[in-house]
């Protein structure tokens, strides 16, 4: 892969953005606490962008396979370059949280169809045998630039206030959108890997039938992968605990513990760590163990890091618990990814994906809700606890299902 030119612009051009979207992590969050100083409004936006993130995937999948899919990412990296850049220019005059309320979702939408457009193309960058090794090192590199964002962003907005790091996300999507410019895909039909397998159904002109049968296409073919099926039906249960993680994170921080903006940077560039080693880590666990003994361990380790954040009363703990957790998303995260990129023929691929982020998603901005709320009324450290004894049962319940048995191809 190193040696694949149009591999190594878009692997930089993916790091770049994440390294902006980093920034508005940790800025957006921050700017409403520093206005209405809850938590709860906290999750409240973040359950608007999430609400918008599902509401876009429902038709993500039918445009990213009937379009040009790179033209799509250049378009998705523009348009949220000019929305997220309105926020700074906006907060010179002062707080005006209804424009976050209004930009975050848009973002949020487009960034969906970027998402989806984003996992159909790594299959045409380097064929199936290199599936997992490509997502590795892409979510890699991108935790690699979470480090820096965070720590930068918290000291950005200890200097100069949370939306200028706002304005840095939005110089990023510029910058990775003129690198997308100058990638090139292979056709989406080709004869290796999960191509070949497919057969000619997969190389055959598809029937267009609007956007429902298009979303039905997706959910069909998951429903009769009963790996896939539970998978989601899992993943609906676990985003619905962990959406608001970053959320409480941040409260906890500011809240409980009394520390400032460059605190809530450090740590999460801690957490960013543990999604780097996570990453690299992946590829190499799933060949030794298997799809299903690693997803299922990786939601466990997430479960019992997530009960412990709300506990920690030094910062150094709480940076390690928030490395193990993101170290833990990046393995079951890139594991269930890739296991759909390698089973999904390519003509399917945009829709698959597109309805297994609508169905498992669905539920996590109610989730994001009503954490924060929780945590709100009752504290941060119960509110953590049951999380993360759920998400743990998540991961026991997956011992009873077609998860268990799934081997190392």
């Amino acid at each position: 892969m190193w040696r694949q030119r149009d591999f190594g612009i878009f692997w930089a051009a993916q790091t770049l953005s994440v390294l902006g979207d980093s920034f508005a992590l940790i800025a957006l969050p921050l700017l409403v606490l520093q206005a209405t100083g809850s938590v709860a409004r906290m999750g409240l936006l973040t359950a608007v962008g999430g609400v918008a993130s599902v509401a876009a995937a429902l038709f993500a999948g039918a445009v990213v396979d009937r379009v040009d899919r790179r033209r799509l990412l250049i378009a998705c990296d523009l348009v949220r370059m000019g929305l997220y850049a309105v926020i700074p220019l906006v907060w010179l005059y002062g707080p005006r949280i209804w424009l976050l309320y209004a930009i975050l979702p848009l973002c949020e939408a487009v960034g969906m169809l970027f998402a989806v457009g984003y996992v159909t193309v790594v299959r045409s960058l380097v064929g199936t045998s290199q599936l997992t090794e490509a997502n590795g090192r892409l979510n890699a590199t991108a935790a690699a630039a979470g480090v820096l964002g965070p720590l930068c962003a918290g000291l950005v907005a200890a200097w100069t206030g949370p939306a200028a790091a706002v304005g840095v996300d939005a110089a990023s999507f510029g910058v990775s959108a003129a690198c997308m410019v100058f990638v090139r895909f292979r056709g989406r039909a080709g004869a290796d890997g999960a191509m070949g397998r497919a057969g000619a159904g997969a190389n055959r002109s598809t029937e267009r039938t609007g956007l429902w049968g298009d979303l039905r296409a997706g959910v069909s073919f998951l429903y009769r992968h009963p790996v896939l099926r539970t998978l989601t039906a899992l993943l609906f249960v676990f985003s619905f605990l962990t959406l608001g993680l970053t959320d409480l994170v941040i409260y906890h921080l500011k809240h409980d513990l009394r520390h400032d903006d460059g605190t809530v940077g450090s740590v999460m560039a801690a957490g960013a760590l543990g999604t780097i080693a996570g990453s690299l880590l992946v590829a190499r666990v799933r060949r030794r163990f298997g799809f299903g003994v690693t997803w299922t361990g990786a939601v466990a380790m997430c479960g019992l890091a997530f009960a412990g954040l709300g506990w920690a009363r030094d910062v150094p703990v709480v940076a390690v618990l928030s490395a193990v957790f993101l170290a833990c998303v990046a393995v079951a995260g890139t594991s269930s990814m890739t296991l759909r990129q390698e089973v999904t023929p390519e003509h399917l691929l945009g829709r698959v994906t597109s309805a297994f982020w609508t169905l498992h998603y669905a539920a996590a901005p109610v989730g994001a809700v009503v954490l924060t709320w929780a945590a709100e009324r009752r504290g941060t450290a119960p509110v953590g606890l049951v999380a993360g004894a759920c998400c743990v049962l998540v991961a026991v319940a997956a011992l009873f299902t077609p998860i268990r048995g799934s081997g190392r191809r």
